[in-house]
C-alpha cells in the first residue's frame, strides 16, 4: 500500500470507529441516569445523607448526562475500536503474527477497562478523602460538572495508562522500539510516567501520585517482556501477505 492508500484506510478506521462509537453512546444514553448515579457513589459516601451534587447552569444536566453516555459509550465501544486499529496495522503484519487479532483486541480492551476500574475503585476514592478531609471545617458545595470533570479525568486518564503493553507492542511490532531499547531508557520513561501522572493526579501529595505512577511503570515492564516475546525476529518467520 502506498502513502495514499494508508491515509484512506486510516479515515475509513476512524469513521467506523466513531460510527461504533455513536452507536454505544446512544445505547448508553438510554441509562445515563443510571450510570450517573453508578459513578456519584464514591463522592456520596462521604456527603451528608440526602446531600445530592449541585449545578449551576440550566443546561448542565443535560451536557451532564451526555459526558456520562460518552465515558460509558467509550468503554463500552473499546473492543471494537481496538479492532480498528488493529485493522489498521494488520496489512503490514506477516501471516502467522495476523493470529494475534483476538488477544490484541480482548488484551488491549481488558486493560482499558481495567484501567478505569482501577481509577474509580481505588484512585478516586483516595482522592475524594483526601480532599474532603482537608476541607473538613467548610461546609462542601460541590458541582455536578466539577465532579464529573475530575472523576472523567482520573477514569479516561488511567485508563489510557494501562495501555501502556499495548502502545509498547505495536510499537515493537512496527520495529520503532526493542526491549533493549526500552530498558536502556528506562529511567527517562519512569520520569515520563511521573509528569503525566502529576498531571492526571487530582492532589499534589506523593501517595496519591504513586497510586497513579507505580501501575503504569509495572505495566511498561510488561511492555518490554511483550517486545521482547512479539517483536520483530532477526529472521522472518512467515512470508508477508
Amino acid at each position: 500500500m502506498g502513502l495514499l492508500d494508508h491515509l484512506d484506510d486510516l479515515r475509513k478506521r476512524l469513521v467506523r470507529a466513531l460510527i461504533g462509537f455513536v452507536v454505544t453512546f446512544l445505547v448508553c444514553y438510554g441509562f445515563s441516569k443510571q450510570i450517573y448515579e453508578f459513578l456519584a457513589q464514591p463522592i456520596y459516601e462521604h456527603l451528608p445523607d440526602g446531600t445530592r451534587l449541585a449545578f449551576l447552569g440550566i443546561t448542565d444536566p443535560f451536557i451532564l448526562y451526555i459526558k456520562v453516555a460518552a465515558l460509558a459509550g467509550l468503554f463500552l465501544g473499546s473492543p471494537f475500536i481496538f479492532y480498528q486499529i488493529w485493522a489498521f496495522i494488520a496489512p503490514g503484519l506477516y501471516r502467522k503474527e495476523k493470529r494475534l487479532a483476538l488477544p490484541f483486541i480482548t488484551v488491549g480492551s481488558l486493560l482499558f477497562m481495567a484501567g478505569g476500574a482501577f481509577g474509580y475503585y481505588v484512585a478516586f476514592p483516595l482522592a475524594v478523602e483526601f480532599l474532603l478531609g482537608v476541607g473538613e471545617q467548610f461546609q462542601p458545595t460541590i458541582t455536578v460538572t466539577s465532579y464529573l470533570s475530575f472523576l472523567m479525568t482520573v477514569i479516561l486518564g488511567l485508563g489510557v495508562m494501562f495501555e501502556m503493553p499495548t502502545f509498547i507492542f505495536l510499537l515493537a511490532k512496527l520495529g520503532v522500539v526493542t526491549p533493549r531499547f526500552l530498558l536502556r531508557h528506562f529511567r527517562w520513561a519512569v520520569l515520563i510516567i511521573f509528569v503525566i501522572a502529576a498531571i492526571i493526579t487530582p492532589t499534589p501529595d506523593v501517595i496519591n501520585l504513586c497510586i497513579f505512577a507505580v501501575p503504569t511503570i509495572g505495566l511498561y515492564l510488561v511492555g518490554v517482556a511483550v517486545a521482547w516475546i512479539f517483536g520483530p525476529k532477526k529472521k522472518d518467520e512467515a512470508e508477508a501477505t
